[in-house]
């Protein structure tokens, strides 16, 4: 089975595909044992079961999966992670080795079992929005809020939260009047002033299905968050009259928005009525908070907000304060399942560096715009409530993720969007990778693109012994457990059981498992992780050394002899990824935004392999009249006068006009009846375009350029600089376009790798 196929199977790319024998071979890998896993991966013929699960043994908890020993003749199933045996249940009993239940069927590796415990309520959205904005903006945005309400299932709940100055909590169970109450914007409230402000009382048990008492629900609830079929008409009535807040703003100031109060008490509330329950902060932001808890800049305009360098000098007076406050926002959000989102609609920056935490800690989206007015956002807002083929919305909530490994592996981490739960196992590994020390996580907001990558310990002190003919090897096993509130309004539990074999055939084996473009995108998140405390050029250092550390592992050399270096097809284009991934958005700070750099970031941490790879080495398309399309090198020398480029890097779709094509363009020959093909040349792009927008989340940014224009710079800061003002082309071609930098180009960057690699020798 090749990678990708696993991949459709159960939504995992491993790094390698054989684990190394031992703790001394691991380390030896540089690229350590790790997965990408997709837990929500959408797949057709998945196995979804109406009963409870048959679990192991405490402390194990293993599920029943197609690798278990089983006796059918004692009905009793060895679990392979603790190797204990477990009764079947009675109901099991009719089961052979010809009649298999469907988890135990050798298809089965992901299965997917609905839970009888009932939900507590339905998924909740509490929308909190910015008033501080002009007027068209504002309009966009109501009109957009009031469109998403008519997405919403009609019976999840939903409460407002406006701000600006102050902050002021609707309530929607006051019918006779529009009724808020108002929280001062420079106050700092705790969870217990805000439930004593709003006259919150104590929760009481409520009734399951089933007559057992169930968790606690707030009577309270219905007065701040009602079902969307109840409240509908009211609460489109608020939103269409909201106005632009009334604090007055001088010409030299900013306005005084009061943000992070804002989301402290749509925080707190959730927390009152909502604890452990599936539910969205949904804050649109207009601006930076520029009073109390949470400030990223001050009111006057003569203090210019934080840049990348303010941030590494430690001159960005606000910074470290709002980070912390945000954190904290962020913990007691996770704490209790919730999920926040920031959507941004502004020319400036928002303080999303400061307040990146609370998405990525709650798995949260971030959404970052010009304008609440352009089609990214409002095409971006209803994306977020897509529903699958029977009307549920493409999204769980307030999920756990947990990892069980047999004693081959033990769990080192996981870089997602998560927090840790805390549970120590025997299965967790002292060396720690993105959020470690945990073998479970929360994850308050999941779907089917959210993508996590999990990195293991090799626990083996001793090589695997040569395996005589005939014999199996040894293997390891590891489950991932996806717990989760469906919107349905069930728990369902998703289970995915992989194994893969120890490399007892030595570096031949473990060489030939290596999937290079998983590799590159778990290194990538690596790097991303160390971006939150490392310095960037240290990042770059650490990826270099990694990448010339493989090399000198995998690559064949002589010692001091560049020209006999050769890699493997499995690894020959890993350098490639890395060099793209040195010069990219995700390390390079320079020209963007604190706030920009955080959107790259949070986007890379969540998508799946595919859109990973995309954004790290973006994809290039050429039409030509009398051609099909076809993919070009990421280069320079791909740019041809009469040919039009379509390039792709996830954020933005760019088409490019080459200089002939811009010239007839502008003569208008594409509205002449006999230049038909050429104006089937300039829709082609504009169609294969389409196709990459259908179900791109958040929206990308769509560009259309020629050679000379000021945005053709997107399209040349992503090409190899092969031909620039220094040199004369690559690949034995003339180039027809020059690239203005110092960057170097690839050609160089594998010559100074090769030169490095067999320098160290073996």
């Amino acid at each position: 089975m090749n990678f990708e196929e696993y991949e459709e199977l159960d939504g995992v790319r491993f790094a390698w595909n054989c684990i190394p024998s031992s703790k001394v071979e691991s380390s030896r890998t540089i690229v350590p044992v790790s997965v990408l896993y997709t837990p929500l991966r959408e797949k057709p013929d998945l196995p979804v079961l109406q009963y409870e699960p048959v679990s192991c043994r405490a402390p194990c908890r293993a599920v029943l999966n197609p690798f278990c020993q089983l006796d059918v003749r004692a009905q009793v199933w060895i679990c392979p992670f603790c190797m204990s045996r477990n009764a079947l249940p009675q109901n099991y009993r009719d089961i052979s080795q010809n009649s298999l239940p469907h988890e135990l069927q050798p298809t089965s590796s992901t299965i997917e079992y609905v839970l009888s415990r009932p939900v507590q309520a339905p998924p909740a959205f509490l929308f909190v929005v910015d008033l501080c904005q002009d007027e068209e903006n504002l309009q966009a945005l109501k009109d957009s809020l009031i469109v998403a309400l008519s997405l919403m299932p009609p019976n999840a709940l939903v409460g407002l939260v406006t701000f600006g100055a102050m902050v002021q909590v609707y309530e929607l169970g006051f019918t006779s009047c529009n009724k808020s109450y108002v929280f001062r914007g420079t106050s700092d409230y705790t969870v217990k002033q805000v439930q004593e402000m709003l006259g919150i009382g104590p929760a009481k048990a409520f009734q399951g299905a089933n007559g057992a008492a169930g968790q606690m629900l707030n009577p309270s609830l219905s007065r701040f968050l009602m079902p969307v079929q109840e409240c509908e008409f009211q609460l489109t009535s608020i939103i269409e009259g909201l106005q632009r807040d009334a604090w007055p703003v001088r010409n030299e100031a900013r306005a005084t928005r009061c943000t992070g109060v804002a989301t402290s008490v749509a925080v707190s509330l959730l927390d009152q009525l909502l604890p452990n329950t599936g539910a969205r902060v949904m804050l649109f932001a207009a601006g930076p908070p520029t009073e109390g808890p949470g400030l990223v800049v001050g009111t006057e305009l003569r203090e210019p907000i934080r840049s990348h360098h303010d941030i590494d000098r430690d001159n960005a007076k606000h910074h470290s304060k709002a980070v912390k406050f945000y954190e904290a926002l962020a913990k007691r959000s996770a704490s209790n399942g919730h999920a926040i989102d920031i959507f941004a609609g502004c020319y400036d920056q928002v303080g999303l560096h400061e307040m990146q935490s609370m998405p990525n800690s709650t798995g949260g989206v971030v959404v970052l715009t010009d304008a609440f007015t352009t089609s990214i956002f409002k095409q971006s807002l209803q994306r977020v409530f897509n529903t699958d083929d029977q009307g549920n919305l493409l999204m769980g909530f307030n999920a756990t993720f947990d990892i069980l490994t047999t004693k081959e592996l033990k769990v080192s981490g996981v870089i997602g969007h998560c927090v840790s739960k805390g549970k120590k196992t025997a299965a967790v590994s002292d060396t720690e990778v993105g959020i470690g020390g945990t073998s479970s996580w929360q994850v308050c907001s999941i779907t089917p693109a959210h993508t996590f990558g999990a990195f293991f310990d090799v626990a083996n002190t001793q090589n695997v012994p040569p395996l005589r003919p005939g014999q199996a090897g040894p293997s390891a096993h590891i489950q991932f457990l996806t717990h989760y509130q469906h919107s349905s309004g069930t728990y369902r539990l998703r289970v995915t059981t992989v194994v893969r074999s120890l490399a007892n055939g030595g570096d031949l084996m473990l060489t030939a498992s290596f999937d290079q473009e998983a590799a590159a995108v778990l290194m990538a998140r690596i790097a991303v992780f160390k971006g939150q405390t490392d310095d960037g050029p240290d990042i770059l250092r650490w990826t270099d050394r990694m990448l010339i550390r493989l090399c000198q592992k995998f690559a064949d050399y002589r010692k001091d002899d560049p020209s006999s270096f050769r890699l493997a097809q499995n690894f020959s284009l890993y350098p490639q990824f890395m060099f793209h991934l040195r010069r990219s958005q995700f390390l390079q700070v320079f020209n963007n935004s604190p706030d920009e750099t955080a959107f790259y970031r949070h986007c890379l941490n969540r998508e799946d392999l595919t859109n990973s790879l995309i954004m790290i080495q973006p994809t290039l398309m050429s039409f030509q009249l009398d051609a099909e399309p076809e993919p070009v090198l990421l280069d320079s020398v791909s740019i041809k006068k009469d040919a039009i480029l379509l390039l792709d890097t996830f954020f933005h779709i760019l088409i490019f006009h080459g200089e002939t094509i811009a010239q007839w363009r502008r003569a208008g020959y594409q509205d002449q009846e006999e230049y038909a093909n050429f104006k089937e040349l300039l829709e082609e792009p504009r169609r294969e375009a389409a196709q990459l927008l259908v179900d791109r989340f958040p929206l990308p940014r769509f560009i259309d350029t020629e050679v000379g224009a000021s945005q053709a710079r997107f399209l040349l800061s992503k090409l190899n600089p092969s031909s620039t003002h220094q040199t004369e082309g690559a690949y034995g071609q003339a180039s027809e376009a020059v690239v203005l930098t110092d960057d170097v180009s690839l050609q160089t960057f594998m010559s100074h790798l090769q030169k490095l690699a067999v320098a160290g020798g073996n």
